[in-house]
């Protein structure tokens, strides 16, 4: 208890009567973001934390673009390397057997019954009349046609697929794609705008060689339906695509051999 006396004290007591006498303010509340502020802060702390973490000093968004050419350089040079060692033991194990036709009555009949078919199975080269045709990508447009997407100014495997199809219509001999043999066993497949073939990759433009006679092949274009619907795209947007007809070369199928699957004729 505080004792007081005097002016001052009747004045403290004035002062605390009126305070005591008027409605008390109410109690002010924090308001919501101080409370949030610290909770974000926390959060983007963590945020930071992890970030940093998992990009192990280096820039999360930093163009690996390079680093993707340079692993699919490597990856080509490899499977370089590995075709050329390919053809060195092929040639090893055919004069091998060759040395012992010499020798062995039954092999040598093997061989002679294997050389006999080997124009027709596509292990020799072949020269002669014939088509070559090219498929092209559209030009780079600053402004697409009407209606048009990116998708519609590239070569598709279904526009490759037509016209191989319509050259064995067409009574065609022999063929090749970008002077690769194929046979009518052949997968021809597009990744993006990039066509696979025998596991290698080409860009486009893409050439496609057939021997045989060439009014016959190119009757044969002229009634596919794929080949159609590809030369209306040539002249709505522009994609290139040619016939050329003169003495052509189809070198021999140098791909491996190995039967995956037979079955014994009836």
């Amino acid at each position: 208890m505080e004792y007081t006396s005097g002016a001052a004290s009747w004045q403290k007591v004035l002062r605390r009567l009126v305070a005591g006498l008027l409605p008390r303010r109410p109690r002010q509340r924090r308001p919501g973001w101080s409370i949030g502020v610290p909770l974000i802060a926390a959060a983007a702390g963590l945020l930071f934390t992890t970030t940093a973490t998992t990009a192990g000093g280096t820039a999360l968004r930093e163009d690996r673009r390079p680093q993707l050419t340079e692993l699919i350089e490597d990856r080509r040079a490899q499977v370089a390397t590995n075709e050329e060692r390919a053809a060195t033991l092929r040639r090893e194990v055919e004069s091998r057997t060759a040395d012992l036709a010499g020798s062995d009555g039954p092999i040598r009949e093997q061989q002679e019954r294997a050389a006999a078919t080997r124009t027709a199975a596509g292990f020799t080269a072949l020269t002669g009349s014939g088509l070559t045709v090219e498929l092209n990508d559209a030009p780079r447009l600053n402004n697409l046609p009407e209606g048009a997407t990116n998708d519609d100014l590239v070569v598709h495997q279904g526009d490759v697929q037509a016209v191989v199809n319509a050259l064995w219509a067409g009574g065609a001999e022999a063929m090749s794609i970008m002077n690769v043999r194929v046979l009518t066993t052949s997968a021809v497949r597009c990744v993006g705008n990039t066509l696979l073939l025998h596991g290698r990759v080409y860009s486009p433009p893409f050439k496609i060689v057939a021997i045989g006679d060439p009014a016959a092949l190119q009757q044969a274009l002229a009634a596919s339906e794929g080949v159609r619907l590809f030369k209306n795209a040539v002249d709505n947007y522009q994609l290139g695509y040619s016939e050329t007809v003169s003495t052509v070369t189809v070198p021999a199928f140098e791909d491996s051999t190995t039967l995956r699957s037979a079955t014994v004729p009836q």
